[in-house]
């Protein structure tokens, strides 16, 4: 039975939540700075005060108990609020590290532009970057593992919320002298018999190059099944061998057409696109941190594409919207 005049400590939350998120006792240790046992017994007195058994630990694995996944997202959100009141006394809301999760076709392209001017702007902030699918995105974020994501919309994850940054148009690679090759006037029904190559099961850009060909009742042809790859850097280099042709944001046709001979056609409007979002949890006490991250993102994203305006609307999927001001940072 929990004490009912038992408060718990900060150091005994950054325990548990450490513990729930590396799901091993030796790396969440080392992560905070303190010895096994420390950690071990800031875990028991929490448990020991509550009345609850939060973590279970077996000589294999470590699990978080429904208990600990109830109670999981109010320690993080106590724990926010407690850095974000020390940030706020010194001045600086965006200080220390910041988990920052990006879907790998966003990654390699938006990174080179944005880490200095992030240190530039937000000197003591420390971005740890995690490359990885849409859906364990989500999941990082649901489980306190990521702060923020960088995803394209929607995200689908109850709890969220969505800060669109902007949209972008989705490209057909060539390869050299296809008969498609330079035009800028194509519509979705053009992918109708194309050997159109994509990415492996999990990325969202698979996913959404299937949407359209279903939306545009165009059927995927028998190849989209034989060659797929986990990076799109892959998939463009099959299509400079000849393999077929794919769909790529407009963000990274820079980079990957400039590795090898291909060509490239664009849609007329509306083109097909994407629009990438800023995510976070909804209980989180840092949106307005986040907004202004958004707002710095926006001035810095990619250039050279033909990037349309959008409102930087916050989209709770509490259902608890909002607007956020980003002062108009990066619009064209």
């Amino acid at each position: 039975m929990a004490d009912q005049t038992y408060q718990p400590t900060l150091s005994q939350l950054r325990a548990f939540a450490a513990i729930a998120e590396h799901r091993h006792f030796g790396t969440a240790a080392s992560r905070l700075g303190v010895s096994q046992p420390t950690l071990s017994q800031g875990l028991a007195a929490l448990e020991n005060g509550l009345g609850l058994q939060l973590i279970e630990r077996s000589t294999r694995r470590v699990l978080v108990t429904a208990a600990g996944m109830r109670l999981l997202p109010q320690a993080l959100a106590t724990l926010e609020a407690a850095d974000r009141f020390v940030a706020s006394a010194t001045g600086d809301a965006l200080g220390g590290p910041l988990r920052m999760g990006i879907i790998p076709t966003v990654a390699p392209y938006i990174l080179p532009g944005l880490l200095r001017p992030l240190r530039d702007r937000l000197p003591t902030l420390v971005p740890q970057i995690v490359e990885d699918q849409t859906a364990r995105l989500l999941e990082g974020l649901r489980t306190g593992v990521l702060d923020i994501a960088l995803l394209a919309l929607p995200g689908d994850g109850p709890g969220l919320t969505e800060i669109p940054l902007f949209t972008e148009e989705f490209v057909l690679v060539t390869p050299p002298g296809h008969e498609l090759a330079g035009r800028a006037d194509l519509a979705p029904g053009v992918l109708a018999g194309l050997p159109l190559l994509l990415l492996d099961e999990g990325h969202c850009l698979r996913d959404q190059t299937m949407e359209l060909c279903r939306t545009t009742s165009v059927d995927p042809p028998p190849a989209v099944g034989d060659t797929r790859a986990a990076s799109l850097a892959t998939v463009v280099q099959c299509v400079a061998g000849g393999l077929g042709v794919t769909l790529i944001p407009e963000m990274a046709v820079a980079t990957e057409t400039g590795r090898g001979s291909l060509d490239v056609a664009r849609f007329a409007a509306p083109a097909p696109g994407r629009t990438i979002g800023l995510v976070f949890r909804s209980s989180s006490v840092r949106a307005p941190d986040y907004e202004h991250l958004a707002a710095i993102i926006r001035a810095h994203r990619p250039m050279g594409a033909p990037w349309q305006r959008i409102q930087a609307t916050v989209i709770d999927t509490a259902d608890t919207a909002g607007t956020a001001d980003a002062d108009g940072a990066g619009q064209p």
